[in-house]
């Protein structure tokens, strides 16, 4: 994968057509493959990356977020900034194994909606558990562990989403700009410990381990790629 959290330059490639493949099976390939390149494919994909906010916005605002609203809104925006992380992550995988290379299209839009949905949960804590002090703020990330592994997951996030554009990609050079990228593996760990940490205090971890299971696939996904590739 050359990233999770970005794309590089569109692939250009498109996958040769498998002749040892049922004819239905080749037919609905093409045609989801077509799907995936027609011009309204992106459009709709902003518009569904961004109704968890605005249902979001509406519960707030018509008070259904439950008795703590606002442990209720920041715990919801972690919860979408992990979900675009792993399909995010997703992408690499479905395309080789489905045989869909216009997936990659997708990749970016998907990267740069899950930093924006982790800034949101980051403000979101700020406002609403800790009144914009930041002294407050500093004090809280130092003394709660799973407070500084979703500061350090941002931090980390943030170069990503501000090199997600080609300009950067010419700019840096492809070698590097990969390099770079290739911290979203970091990231994805240490926000999974963000989560189970925080899950720790009320001693539930039933939606970590989803979470944990799923990451697991993916990057294993990949290492067994790279050992694949080694020995051939």
């Amino acid at each position: 994968m050359k990233s999770a959290l970005s794309t590089a330059p569109q692939d250009k490639r498109r996958a040769a057509p498998n002749l040892t493949a049922p004819q239905g099976s080749r037919t609905a390939r093409s045609l989801v493959q077509a799907a995936l390149l027609n011009r309204a494919a992106k459009p709709m994909l902003f518009v569904a990356c961004l109704l968890p906010l605005a249902w979001l916005v509406y519960a707030a605002a018509a008070n259904q977020l439950g008795a703590n609203p606002a442990e209720a809104l920041i715990r919801r925006l972690g919860d979408w900034t992990l979900r675009g992380l792993w399909l995010t992550l997703a992408i690499t995988p479905l395309r080789e194994l489905a045989g869909l290379p216009a997936l990659v299209r997708f990749r970016r839009m998907l990267g740069v909606f899950t930093f924006s949905y982790a800034s949101l949960h980051l403000l979101a804590y700020g406002w609403l558990d800790m009144g914009l002090d930041f002294n407050d703020i500093a004090k809280d990330i130092a003394k709660r562990p799973f407070i500084l592994m979703g500061f350090t997951a941002w931090l980390l996030m943030a170069p990503l989403a501000a090199t997600s554009f080609n300009k950067a990609i010419k700019a840096l050079g492809a070698k590097r700009w990969q390099a770079l990228h290739k911290t979203v593996y970091a990231i994805s760990v240490i926000a999974l410990m963000h989560f189970i940490w925080m899950r720790a205090g009320k001693h539930n971890f039933a939606e970590p381990a989803v979470y944990g299971v799923i990451l697991a696939a993916l990057l294993g996904w990949r290492l067994w790629k790279r050992a694949s590739a080694k020995r051939g």
